[in-house]
């Protein structure tokens, strides 16, 4: 059973070295800290705690990205009308990014999520 257990993992480190290379360990060890990276202000958690997990990190910089995008269109919402009509469109698209992201996440994959992840890599944390 271990042994079974552990190719999966590897299968699923082979299937996200796709598109980021961690290695099965760091998955395993931090995924259910990773996953609350999509929580809106809990990305903080895995951002200052987990500092040496690439995974994590990973994860944690596309959540600041996405909270940093709620505050934004929180923001547009206080235009009436128009404003309402994008800021309610908006945090609608994020809240399914947010759970598509914990349940990959907790399913040991990364997931370059459009447009989010590019303004993620301009952190410099």
């Amino acid at each position: 059973m271990p042994t079974a257990k552990k190719s999966a993992n590897k299968a699923n480190a082979k299937l996200s070295g796709a598109q980021a290379k961690f290695s099965a360990s760091d998955i395993e060890e931090n995924k259910i800290i990773a996953s609350l990276s999509y929580i809106f202000i809990l990305c903080l958690v895995p951002l200052m705690s987990k500092r040496k997990s690439g995974f994590a990190q990973f994860h944690a910089r596309q959540g600041l990205t996405i909270t940093v995008a709620w505050f934004v269109f929180w923001v547009i919402g206080i235009v009436p009308i128009l404003g309402w009509l994008i800021s309610f469109l908006g945090n609608l698209m994020l809240l399914v990014i947010s759970i598509m992201g914990v349940i990959k996440t907790l399913d040991g994959q990364t997931w370059k999520i459009p447009y989010i992840y590019e303004w993620s890599k301009k952190w410099n944390l």
